[in-house]
């Protein structure tokens, strides 16, 4: 692994500790995916964002219709924790074991996807040693902002009634999940609940305001392969409506930064929301948080979950997982 900036790609202050360039050579089999993805996923993902209410509500049904290929031999159950439904991977009755608490992407639109989503977090608790919940929080437009944060924040409640020490909960989220992520944080630090024992955000968005910025954005527009960006104001105005973006819960790039657990970031440097990760997670470093970010090369946004299709995306839940038991380490002397 390698330090290094990205001068060209992006207009973010000058990459520092903490901020690594992933350095992994990318096969020919992923790159022949990628452009599948640029020439037939990001299309799709644009006439499903820029749909109406009854194009989104069926691509709800038919990625909620999808099965779990493999939970890695966990139980996999839906149910609710609390007063949230979600997806259970494991059991949560044994509230000695990590837990982690993963918030699905897909726009704050699309559900977790079972073929996806519910893989890789299967993967990960089978090397943590650990169960999952992931809350089936409420999506736009049928609800809008704070509505699914809400959720995420009952389900962290939940899993501190049910027994779980903060020093077992791992709190995940990709995408709109890694938003909602750092907002559930901001609200735990309100509430002075205890924070988890620490929190991965993978190709978090972190700017609803602006389609223009942070600089990676009109960038890195052509190149990413999977997101729209001219989607981008659709998804604001079906989530937050009519809210001021300028909330941090909304847009966490603006949070207050200060006593928050070890966060570890990934990102790509061929994604429209490079500098939504690399510029919170430089605030970060500047607060005093023990802050790791991952920049991969190529790969596409939220690459994590696309492992069947790029088999580089291994190695980054290993670094995801690797993370993960090192903080429960810590927290156990």
């Amino acid at each position: 692994m390698t330090i290094t900036t990205h001068p060209k790609i992006s207009s973010a202050p000058e990459i520092g500790s903490g901020i690594m360039y992933r350095d992994i050579p990318i096969g020919l089999r992923s790159r022949s995916t990628l452009w599948f993805l640029k020439l037939v996923l990001k299309p799709m993902m644009g006439f499903i964002l820029r749909g109406n209410s009854s194009r989104i509500a069926k691509a709800q049904l038919q990625v909620a219709s999808l099965t779990c290929p493999d939970s890695s031999g966990l139980p996999l159950n839906y149910d609710i924790v609390g007063n949230v439904p979600g997806h259970v991977i494991g059991s949560l009755d044994d509230t000695s074991r990590p837990v982690v608490l993963w918030l699905h992407g897909g726009s704050f639109l699309l559900p977790a996807a079972p073929n996806m989503h519910m893989v890789m977090v299967a993967k990960i608790c089978k090397q943590l040693g650990a169960d999952s919940f992931l809350p089936d929080y409420r999506l736009a437009p049928q609800a809008q902002f704070p509505a699914g944060l809400n959720d995420c924040e009952s389900a962290y409640r939940a899993l501190l009634e049910l027994g779980y020490p903060a020093s077992k909960i791992i709190l995940g989220g990709d995408s709109a999940g890694g938003n909602l992520a750092l907002g559930l944080l901001q609200r735990i630090r309100k509430a002075e609940l205890t924070m988890p024992v620490c929190t991965i955000a993978v190709s978090p968005v972190t700017e609803m305001g602006r389609i223009h910025s942070p600089p990676s954005r009109p960038n890195l527009a052509k190149k990413d392969p999977l997101l729209p960006i001219s989607a981008l104001p659709r998804v604001a105005e079906l989530y937050a409506g009519s809210w001021d973006t300028a909330d941090p819960e909304l847009s966490p790039l603006y949070m207050d930064c200060t006593g928050l657990p070890p966060i570890y970031f990934l990102t790509s440097n061929n994604e429209i929301l490079m500098d939504d990760t690399v510029m919170l997670a430089q605030r970060m470093i500047k607060a005093g948080v023990n802050t790791t970010c991952q920049i991969w090369p190529t790969l596409p946004h939220a690459f994590p979950l696309f492992e069947a299709q790029l088999r580089e995306s291994a190695h980054a839940r290993e670094d995801i997982t690797n993370f993960a038991q090192q903080q429960l380490d810590s927290a156990k002397s």
